[in-house]
Protein backbone atom coordinates (compact mmCIF):
# COMPACT_ATOMS: atom_id res chain seq x y z
CA UNK A 1 0.00 0.00 0.00
CA UNK A 2 1.41 3.37 -1.00
CA UNK A 3 1.44 6.61 0.95
CA UNK A 4 1.45 10.15 -0.37
CA UNK A 5 2.80 13.45 0.86
CA UNK A 6 -0.47 15.29 0.22
CA UNK A 7 -3.86 15.10 1.84
CA UNK A 8 -7.07 15.07 -0.19
CA UNK A 9 -8.41 18.49 -1.17
CA UNK A 10 -10.63 20.26 1.31
CA UNK A 11 -14.37 20.48 0.77
CA UNK A 12 -15.76 23.77 -0.52
CA UNK A 13 -17.35 26.12 2.01
CA UNK A 14 -21.04 26.99 2.12
CA UNK A 15 -22.28 29.03 -0.82
CA UNK A 16 -22.68 32.72 -0.05
CA UNK A 17 -20.05 32.84 2.71
CA UNK A 18 -17.71 35.82 2.40
CA UNK A 19 -14.18 34.55 1.79
CA UNK A 20 -12.36 37.81 0.97
CA UNK A 21 -13.38 41.34 1.90
CA UNK A 22 -11.57 44.52 0.92
CA UNK A 23 -12.45 47.74 2.69
CA UNK A 24 -10.90 50.97 1.43
CA UNK A 25 -7.95 49.13 -0.10
CA UNK A 26 -5.30 51.33 -1.68
CA UNK A 27 -1.85 50.76 -3.11
CA UNK A 28 0.86 53.31 -3.76
CA UNK A 29 4.21 52.85 -5.46
CA UNK A 30 6.04 55.91 -4.23
CA UNK A 31 4.13 58.92 -5.56
CA UNK A 32 2.03 56.76 -7.90
CA UNK A 33 -1.39 55.66 -6.61
CA UNK A 34 -2.32 52.44 -8.39
CA UNK A 35 -5.48 51.76 -6.34
CA UNK A 36 -7.61 53.96 -4.12
CA UNK A 37 -10.61 53.21 -1.89
CA UNK A 38 -11.49 49.78 -3.28
CA UNK A 39 -14.33 47.91 -1.55
CA UNK A 40 -14.93 44.36 -2.74
CA UNK A 41 -16.33 41.07 -1.50
CA UNK A 42 -15.66 37.60 -2.84
CA UNK A 43 -18.33 35.10 -1.82
CA UNK A 44 -18.29 31.31 -2.08
CA UNK A 45 -20.29 30.01 -5.04
CA UNK A 46 -20.17 33.32 -6.91
CA UNK A 47 -18.22 34.83 -9.80
CA UNK A 48 -17.04 38.38 -9.13
CA UNK A 49 -16.01 40.04 -12.39
CA UNK A 50 -13.47 42.86 -12.23
CA UNK A 51 -13.37 44.83 -15.48
CA UNK A 52 -11.24 47.68 -16.75
CA UNK A 53 -8.91 48.78 -19.52
CA UNK A 54 -5.12 48.64 -19.32
CA UNK A 55 -3.92 50.77 -16.42
CA UNK A 56 -7.23 50.53 -14.58
CA UNK A 57 -5.68 48.75 -11.60
CA UNK A 58 -6.77 45.15 -12.26
CA UNK A 59 -3.24 43.74 -12.06
CA UNK A 60 -2.54 45.56 -8.80
CA UNK A 61 -5.77 44.18 -7.33
CA UNK A 62 -4.70 40.65 -8.28
CA UNK A 63 -1.27 41.13 -6.73
CA UNK A 64 -2.78 42.21 -3.41
CA UNK A 65 -5.26 39.33 -3.30
CA UNK A 66 -2.64 36.75 -4.27
CA UNK A 67 -0.04 37.99 -1.77
CA UNK A 68 2.45 39.27 -4.32
CA UNK A 69 2.27 42.90 -3.13
CA UNK A 70 1.02 44.18 0.25
CA UNK A 71 -1.67 46.86 0.33
CA UNK A 72 -0.71 50.27 1.72
CA UNK A 73 -4.19 51.46 2.73
CA UNK A 74 -7.40 49.90 3.99
CA UNK A 75 -8.22 46.48 5.38
CA UNK A 76 -7.95 43.05 3.76
CA UNK A 77 -10.01 40.39 5.55
CA UNK A 78 -9.77 36.66 4.85
CA UNK A 79 -12.40 34.49 6.57
CA UNK A 80 -13.27 37.44 8.85
CA UNK A 81 -9.64 37.81 9.93
CA UNK A 82 -7.64 40.92 9.06
CA UNK A 83 -4.66 39.84 6.97
CA UNK A 84 -1.41 41.22 5.57
CA UNK A 85 0.12 38.77 3.13
CA UNK A 86 3.89 38.82 2.82
CA UNK A 87 4.17 36.22 0.03
CA UNK A 88 2.08 34.32 -2.54
CA UNK A 89 2.68 31.12 -0.53
CA UNK A 90 0.76 32.62 2.40
CA UNK A 91 -2.21 33.36 0.13
CA UNK A 92 -2.05 29.87 -1.36
CA UNK A 93 -1.99 28.36 2.12
CA UNK A 94 -5.23 30.25 2.81
CA UNK A 95 -6.84 28.72 -0.29
CA UNK A 96 -6.34 31.59 -2.75
CA UNK A 97 -5.06 30.33 -6.12
CA UNK A 98 -4.27 32.50 -9.14
CA UNK A 99 -4.27 31.34 -12.76
CA UNK A 100 -2.31 33.95 -14.70
CA UNK A 101 -2.85 34.73 -18.35
CA UNK A 102 0.55 33.31 -19.37
CA UNK A 103 -0.03 30.09 -17.32
CA UNK A 104 2.75 28.50 -15.27
CA UNK A 105 3.05 25.33 -17.34
CA UNK A 106 5.96 23.50 -18.97
CA UNK A 107 4.92 22.92 -22.57
CA UNK A 108 7.05 19.82 -23.19
CA UNK A 109 5.91 18.04 -20.03
CA UNK A 110 2.93 15.71 -19.97
CA UNK A 111 -0.50 16.91 -18.84
CA UNK A 112 -0.32 14.88 -15.61
CA UNK A 113 3.16 16.23 -14.82
CA UNK A 114 1.91 19.79 -15.15
CA UNK A 115 -1.15 18.96 -13.05
CA UNK A 116 1.13 17.98 -10.13
CA UNK A 117 4.03 20.33 -10.94
CA UNK A 118 5.68 21.32 -7.67
CA UNK A 119 3.37 19.07 -5.63
CA UNK A 120 4.36 15.61 -6.88
CA UNK A 121 3.06 12.52 -5.07
CA UNK A 122 5.64 10.16 -3.59
CA UNK A 123 5.41 6.44 -2.86
CA UNK A 124 6.45 7.07 0.74
CA UNK A 125 7.46 9.92 3.04
CA UNK A 126 11.14 9.08 2.81
CA UNK A 127 13.29 11.97 1.47
CA UNK A 128 14.43 10.12 -1.67
CA UNK A 129 11.23 8.19 -2.31
CA UNK A 130 10.32 7.82 -6.00
CA UNK A 131 7.32 9.60 -7.48
CA UNK A 132 4.05 7.69 -7.61
CA UNK A 133 3.61 8.14 -11.36
CA UNK A 134 0.69 5.72 -11.73
CA UNK A 135 -1.30 7.47 -9.01
CA UNK A 136 -0.59 10.92 -10.45
CA UNK A 137 -1.69 9.84 -13.93
CA UNK A 138 -4.88 8.27 -12.58
CA UNK A 139 -5.69 11.20 -10.29
CA UNK A 140 -5.08 13.87 -12.93
CA UNK A 141 -7.32 12.03 -15.41
CA UNK A 142 -10.08 11.56 -12.83
CA UNK A 143 -10.00 15.16 -11.63
CA UNK A 144 -10.10 16.53 -15.16
CA UNK A 145 -13.06 14.30 -15.98
CA UNK A 146 -14.89 15.50 -12.85
CA UNK A 147 -14.72 18.99 -14.32
CA UNK A 148 -15.95 17.63 -17.65
CA UNK A 149 -12.51 17.99 -19.25
CA UNK A 150 -11.70 15.01 -21.45
CA UNK A 151 -8.09 14.85 -22.62
CA UNK A 152 -7.38 12.30 -25.36
CA UNK A 153 -4.12 11.22 -23.73
CA UNK A 154 -3.08 12.27 -20.21
CA UNK A 155 0.52 11.54 -21.29
CA UNK A 156 0.58 14.04 -24.15
CA UNK A 157 2.65 17.23 -23.71
CA UNK A 158 0.47 20.03 -22.38
CA UNK A 159 1.86 22.27 -25.12
CA UNK A 160 -0.14 20.26 -27.66
CA UNK A 161 -3.43 21.33 -26.05
CA UNK A 162 -5.34 24.42 -27.13
CA UNK A 163 -5.10 27.58 -25.07
CA UNK A 164 -8.59 26.97 -23.71
CA UNK A 165 -7.75 23.41 -22.69
CA UNK A 166 -4.61 24.55 -20.89
CA UNK A 167 -6.63 27.14 -18.98
CA UNK A 168 -9.09 24.43 -17.97
CA UNK A 169 -6.31 22.11 -16.76
CA UNK A 170 -5.05 24.98 -14.57
CA UNK A 171 -8.57 25.52 -13.17
CA UNK A 172 -9.02 21.81 -12.41
CA UNK A 173 -5.60 21.72 -10.74
CA UNK A 174 -6.50 24.63 -8.45
CA UNK A 175 -9.80 22.97 -7.49
CA UNK A 176 -8.07 19.67 -6.70
CA UNK A 177 -5.44 21.26 -4.47
CA UNK A 178 -8.06 22.83 -2.26
CA UNK A 179 -8.47 26.35 -3.63
CA UNK A 180 -11.45 28.15 -2.14
CA UNK A 181 -10.85 31.35 -4.09
CA UNK A 182 -9.84 31.14 -7.76
CA UNK A 183 -8.46 34.27 -9.41
CA UNK A 184 -8.51 34.11 -13.22
CA UNK A 185 -6.34 36.74 -14.90
CA UNK A 186 -7.75 37.60 -18.35
CA UNK A 187 -8.40 33.89 -19.09
CA UNK A 188 -10.06 34.54 -22.47
CA UNK A 189 -7.90 37.45 -23.69
CA UNK A 190 -5.86 35.47 -26.24
CA UNK A 191 -8.51 32.90 -27.17
CA UNK A 192 -10.95 32.53 -30.04
CA UNK A 193 -14.73 32.32 -29.60
CA UNK A 194 -14.90 28.54 -29.23
CA UNK A 195 -11.96 28.29 -26.81
CA UNK A 196 -13.30 31.21 -24.78
CA UNK A 197 -16.58 29.35 -24.47
CA UNK A 198 -14.75 26.34 -23.05
CA UNK A 199 -13.03 28.47 -20.40
CA UNK A 200 -16.29 30.21 -19.46
CA UNK A 201 -17.95 26.82 -19.07
CA UNK A 202 -15.35 25.65 -16.57
CA UNK A 203 -15.40 28.99 -14.78
CA UNK A 204 -19.08 28.31 -14.13
CA UNK A 205 -18.18 24.76 -13.06
CA UNK A 206 -15.75 26.16 -10.46
CA UNK A 207 -18.55 28.34 -9.11
CA UNK A 208 -20.87 25.33 -8.93
CA UNK A 209 -18.15 23.49 -7.00
CA UNK A 210 -18.51 26.19 -4.32
CA UNK A 211 -15.44 28.30 -5.08
CA UNK A 212 -15.38 32.06 -4.96
CA UNK A 213 -14.17 33.08 -8.43
CA UNK A 214 -12.57 36.42 -9.30
CA UNK A 215 -12.76 36.83 -13.07
CA UNK A 216 -10.46 39.60 -14.36
CA UNK A 217 -11.31 40.77 -17.87
CA UNK A 218 -11.71 43.71 -20.22
CA UNK A 219 -14.51 41.91 -22.11
CA UNK A 220 -18.01 42.76 -20.74
CA UNK A 221 -19.67 40.12 -22.94
CA UNK A 222 -17.60 37.31 -21.41
CA UNK A 223 -18.08 38.75 -17.92
CA UNK A 224 -21.86 38.93 -18.28
CA UNK A 225 -22.10 35.29 -19.36
CA UNK A 226 -20.72 34.01 -16.02
CA UNK A 227 -20.76 36.93 -13.58
CA UNK A 228 -22.87 37.35 -10.44
CA UNK A 229 -21.28 40.64 -9.36
CA UNK A 230 -19.53 43.29 -11.44
CA UNK A 231 -16.83 45.80 -10.51
CA UNK A 232 -15.42 48.28 -13.05
CA UNK A 233 -12.13 50.01 -12.30
CA UNK A 234 -10.84 53.15 -13.95
CA UNK A 235 -7.47 54.71 -13.10
CA UNK A 236 -7.34 52.79 -9.85
CA UNK A 237 -10.83 53.72 -8.66
CA UNK A 238 -14.12 51.85 -8.64
CA UNK A 239 -16.66 53.42 -11.02
CA UNK A 240 -19.28 50.66 -10.95
CA UNK A 241 -20.27 48.06 -8.35
CA UNK A 242 -23.47 46.16 -9.10
CA UNK A 243 -25.07 42.75 -8.79
CA UNK A 244 -26.25 40.99 -11.95
CA UNK A 245 -29.87 41.90 -11.23
CA UNK A 246 -28.93 45.59 -11.09
CA UNK A 247 -27.18 45.99 -14.44
CA UNK A 248 -27.78 44.97 -18.07
CA UNK A 249 -25.14 43.91 -20.57
CA UNK A 250 -25.70 47.18 -22.49
CA UNK A 251 -25.13 49.24 -19.35
CA UNK A 252 -22.02 47.24 -18.48
CA UNK A 253 -20.66 47.65 -22.02
CA UNK A 254 -21.39 51.38 -22.08
CA UNK A 255 -19.68 51.94 -18.73
CA UNK A 256 -16.66 49.91 -19.86
CA UNK A 257 -16.47 51.96 -23.06
CA UNK A 258 -16.38 55.22 -21.13
CA UNK A 259 -19.91 55.89 -19.92
CA UNK A 260 -20.53 59.63 -19.60
CA UNK A 261 -17.29 60.47 -21.41
CA UNK A 262 -18.43 58.37 -24.39
CA UNK A 263 -21.83 60.11 -24.40
CA UNK A 264 -20.20 63.53 -24.38
CA UNK A 265 -17.86 62.57 -27.23
CA UNK A 266 -20.76 61.21 -29.25
CA UNK A 267 -22.67 64.47 -28.73
CA UNK A 268 -19.68 66.53 -29.84
CA UNK A 269 -19.14 64.45 -32.99
CA UNK A 270 -22.79 64.92 -34.04
CA UNK A 271 -22.46 68.70 -34.11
Amino acid sequence: MTDTTLDAPTSPVSAGKTLIEMDGIGKSYGAIRALEGINLRVNAGEVTCVLGDNGAGKSTLIKIMSGLHPHTEGTLTIDQQETHFSSPREALDRGIATVYQDLAVVGLMEVWRNFFLGSELKKSRLPLAPMDIAKMRKTADEELRKMGIHIKDINQPIGTLSGGQRQCVAIARAVYFGARVLILDEPTAALGVKQSGVVLKYTAAAREAGLGVVFITHNPHHAYLVGDHFIILKLGRRVLDKRRSEVTLDELTTEMAGGQELAELSHELKR
